[in-house]
C-alpha cells in the first residue's frame, strides 16, 4: 500500500524543516509552470536510470500534477526495495490550490 500526505501535512513538515526530498517527476513541460520550493525535477521516465541517486536516509515524497503517476512510480519504487516514499495526494494541483509556494524552475 502506498502512503500518502495531503499538500497541508507536506505543508507544516516542510515549514518545521523537517528533512524531506521532493521529487517532481514531471515532464519539462510541465515544470515550466512552477514547483514546490527545493524539489530536484526528474521526469518519470528516468527514474529507474537515476533511482540509485535517492537518499535512503529520508522520506522521499514523490509529485506529479494530480498525483496519478507519482502513485504508480511510488509503487515501482516499492517493488525496487524503496520503503520511504510518499505519494503528494491531488500532486501540485492540490499544492496551488491550498495557495503554497511554487517556485520557478530552474
Amino acid at each position: 500500500m502506498v502512503r500518502e500526505i495531503e499538500s497541508r501535512e507536506l505543508e507544516r513538515m516542510l515549514s518545521s524543516e523537517e528533512r524531506v526530498y521532493l521529487l517532481d517527476i514531471r515532464t519539462e513541460a510541465e515544470v515550466v509552470h512552477g514547483m514546490l520550493p527545493s524539489s530536484t525535477h526528474l521526469p518519470m521516465h528516468l527514474i529507474p536510470l537515476r533511482m540509485n541517486e535517492f537518499p535512503t536516509d529520508r522520506e522521499i515524497v514523490l509529485y506529479c500534477r494530480s498525483g496519478a503517476r507519482s502513485y504508480h512510480a511510488c509503487i515501482y519504487l516499492m517493488q525496487q526495495g524503496f520503503n520511504n516514499v510518499i505519494n503528494l495526494k491531488g500532486g501540485i494541483i492540490d499544492w496551488v490550490r491550498n495557495r503554497f509556494d511554487v517556485v520557478a524552475y530552474g
